[in-house]
């Protein structure tokens, strides 16, 4: 492989083997794994980021790390290489063993049809739920938000004529920053996870990545309080990118039938405790929090098409856009009764965008390049957020890594925000009439003439939604060309800083609002750069197609921004221009840097798999990429021997080809870690199936019932009489496990292994004996980069 470019060498392949994942200690008592120290450090850099993905039971956060041995891990190897080490692959692929076999033989066809009803039950709950969670955001959001606005107006009238308007500027920032802090603290230091927008996780829980925590009960508790303060507290946040993860945990629990976090099982939906069914309804959740925050749909659906599912079917498209459906009604049904109009059901979602109705609103063909250039325009500001976000993200793994400094500068960003915000208003002479048409929620006089209201103000001075509706939607002539250059320019910066504190925020919102910011300021210029005027009369058209540019060029989403921005505004003449901007962002943004959540996920080091192989790796094989050795059991193994080899912290392995000798080591098989684990957990060994002590014979039900929680080995007691026993896996191991022969191309290998969403590929030779193990981790680490195909080395999962 001397073509390859060796860009991080993060484990030596003699570390590396079958299907590593979670390091477990030894049992009774023995030393813990000699990388735990790092992977401690791991965790308390990675916090730095709010890139934390849970917390780990086996290792000990509380102990002590100094600043100097932070300094010399980032000298020796990188953080999230070590933060690697914590990740799992989840089994998409079902495990065709004789029980399950057994199980889909006996059931019937009534029983089939009865499984297909009660999917459709279980999405309706979840967008029944996600509709409920997104109207208690809602209503808290626009309550609390109301009371702190309207007490520093008061305030700021108060003092504009007596003097001490600094007064008035205490209270905001410290109304702001208390806000933030409590935000920041549960964040922080009760559920890492809960950090950021979570979209990120999400998509790489549906690419088949298990990251720890990430759909529990804690984390959507924390979530929801966490998103509450941080757009009370005024930062430049909103709280879509929340609404999503939120839909996917309500998701994950519903469809389990119990919730692992409370130790309640309520007997339903047993059949759906596996990876592949979950995978599905989390899709579904993932949807219904798009349509709950937008009020769409069809957006929502193709939001989990295009950015999250690893699998696709026409019946769980139907199903998805049932439980979307299912959330925006059950959301602007309650928020109806909420503002006491039961009748009226047209709010479009916690992001009310308004409706663009009338001619004012449609364009001319000779708009089209217009349009476009705003699309480049975006894609460049895209790509300049997204690198100095990055660069901001490294800054905070290094230095801001603790607890305490995360809600330190949570804070210090809530106080600045405030500041700057009043600063911009109290400078700013732009003063607009407070006409009986005017929408602004809290005007402020300041010192513009009575009858009049500061225009700044009503950008700062707000929640971003009713900002970004006041730009799309407030007549010609309300903002003057500088405020809305000083806003672009000033919130571009403070959305950039405050994306990846250490509390619950989404982008989609703010970058909006920046878009819809220059986008008006761009139908301004254009009206007084022409003789005729009139044509550019609507700045509402420039802002939309702004705010579609700016978030475009952030995300890199396309078709499904498409449809959610036209479902959210009510009008379907701006789908092609919207398409072609979103179009154009991405192409230019993806030419300097990726998208903000791709970003953010290599930061991560998850080993997220792409649609498609890397383009000039067809010479690679699959004998040149796979782990090897590989640990095999017998078909009829020892028990001592099964138990040592799930203790060996140096192999770690989740995915064991089971041999035969025929004579020669001929390939029968592949059972995984959690199976083994259940099955010494009820002894099912052959010399006590023979005697008196028979117990009864183990079903799905069991392991169903330890999903999504196995128990660690150490936890499974195991005597030295019965280390001498045998155990027969025949029954429970997978019979007929996907291989490839040695000399596969890697593309070819890549596509098998994407498209079916395998957790293990067994490499055989000619004659079928096991010769390597292909991973996810083996396929995620080679990439396209400037300088040709790169490999990145990793820890297998």
């Amino acid at each position: 492989m001397a073509n390859i470019t060796k860009k991080v060498s993060w484990s030596s392949r003699a570390d590396e083997s079958a299907a590593a994942g979670e390091a477990t200690p030894l049992l009774n008592g023995s030393e813990q794994p000699q990388h735990s120290r790092q992977v401690r450090l791991a965790w308390k850099l990675t916090w730095g980021a709010n890139l934390e993905i849970g917390r780990l039971s086996t290792v000990d956060l509380e102990e002590e790390i100094t600043s100097e041995e932070v300094k010399s891990e980032l000298q020796t190897s990188p953080t999230h290489t070590l933060f690697c080490l914590l990740l799992l692959s989840l089994d998409y692929d079902n495990i065709e063993n004789q029980l399950f076999l057994e199980e889909e033989r006996r059931m019937s066809y009534m029983g089939f049809r009865c499984l297909e009803i009660s999917r459709w039950v279980v999405c309706g709950l979840i967008g029944f739920l996600t509709g409920l969670i997104a109207c208690f955001i809602d209503i808290v959001v626009e309550q609390l938000a109301g009371i702190k606005y309207q007490v520093v107006k008061e305030n700021i009238e108060k003092f504009t004529e007596a003097g001490g308007l600094s007064i008035s500027l205490i209270l905001w920032a410290v109304l702001n920053f208390t806000f933030v802090m409590v935000g920041a603290i549960i964040v922080a230091f009760f559920e890492p996870i809960a950090a950021g927008s979570g979209i990120p996780q999400i998509k790489c829980y549906l690419n088949g990545v298990k990251i720890p925590r990430v759909v529990r009960l804690k984390t959507l508790v924390i979530k929801v309080c966490g998103v509450i303060c941080s757009v009370v507290g005024g930062l430049a946040v909103g709280k879509e990118g929340p609404m999503i993860h939120s839909g996917a945990v309500v998701a994950a629990g519903v469809s389990q039938g119990r919730s692992t976090s409370l130790k309640r099982d309520f007997k339903i939906f047993e059949y759906f405790r596996r990876d592949t069914e979950k995978r599905d309804f989390v899709s579904a959740g993932a949807a219904a929090g798009v349509s709950a925050a937008f009020g769409a749909p069809v957006g929502g659906v193709l939001f989990s098409l295009e950015e999250g599912a690893s699998f696709w079917n026409q019946m769980l498209t139907w199903r998805i856009f049932f439980a979307s459906m299912i959330s925006t009604f059950t959301l602007n049904f309650f928020l109806s009764i909420y503002h006491a109009n039961p009748g009226d059901l047209s709010n479009p979602g916690l992001i009310n965008f308004g409706r663009f109705e009338g001619d004012s609103v449609t364009y001319n063909l000779y708009e089209i390049p217009l349009f476009i250039a705003m699309g480049a325009i975006g894609g460049l500001l895209g790509a300049l957020f997204n690198v100095l976000n990055y660069w901001l993200t490294i800054f905070r793994i290094r230095y801001v890594h603790r607890p305490c400094l995360q809600v330190m500068e949570a804070m210090l960003v809530a106080a600045v925000t405030a500041t700057v915000s009043f600063t911009m208003i109290y400078f700013s002479n732009d003063c607009q009439p407070l006409g009986p048409e005017s929408t602004e929620e809290y005007p402020l006089q300041l010192f513009c003439a009575d009858g009049e209201y500061n225009s700044m103000a009503t950008a700062f001075f707000n929640t971003p939604e009713r900002s970004v509706r006041s730009l799309f939607h407030n007549q010609p002539g309300t903002y003057n060309p500088l405020t809305l250059g000083l806003f672009t320019l000033t919130y571009f910066f403070l959305a950039c800083w405050t994306y990846g504190l250490a509390v619950s925020a989404g982008v989609f919102i703010p970058s909006l609002l920046i878009g819809a910011a220059w986008g008006r300021l761009c139908g301004i210029l254009l009206a007084s750069i022409t003789s005729t005027s009139s044509i550019w009369a609507d700045p509402g058209k420039y802002a939309l197609i702004g705010a579609a540019a700016q978030l475009g060029g952030i995300v890199r989403m396309t078709l499904s921004l498409t449809v959610i921005m036209v479902e959210a505004t009510g009008n379907v003449t701006y789908g092609l221009p919207i398409m072609l901007v979103l179009m154009t962002a991405k192409i230019v943004g993806d030419y300097f840097e990726e998208g903000l959540y791709d970003i953010h996920i290599k930061l991560q080091s998850v080993p997220f798999l792409h649609w498609e192989a890397p383009a000039t790796s067809h010479w690679l094989t699959a004998r040149e990429v796979m782990s090897s050795p590989v640990t095999c059991l017998n078909r009829i193994e020892k028990v001592g021997t099964i138990v040592d080899i799930l203790s060996n912290t140096s192999t770690n392995h989740n995915g064991f080809p089971v041999v035969v000798q025929v004579p020669g080591t001929k390939l029968c098989g592949l059972i995984l870690r959690s199976q083994l684990i259940v099955l010494l957990k009820h002894k099912v060994f052959v010399e006590l199936a023979r005697s008196r002590l028979t117990r009864r014979k183990l079903q799905l039900k069991d392991f169903r019932d330890a999903y999504p929680r196995f128990p660690p080995i150490q936890s499974i007691h195991v005597s030295q009489d019965e280390r001498e026993c045998m155990m027969d896996l025949t029954e429970f191991m997978n019979p007929t496990p996907y291989t490839v022969p040695q000399e596969t191309s890697l593309p070819r290998v890549f596509k098998l292994f994407r498209a079916l969403g395998l957790r293990h590929l067994v490499v055989v030779d000619d004659e079928n004996r096991v010769v390597g193990l292909v991973t996810r981790k083996d396929l995620a680490r080679y990439h396209l980069g400037k300088h040709g195909l790169e490999e990145l080395q990793l820890a297998q999962t």
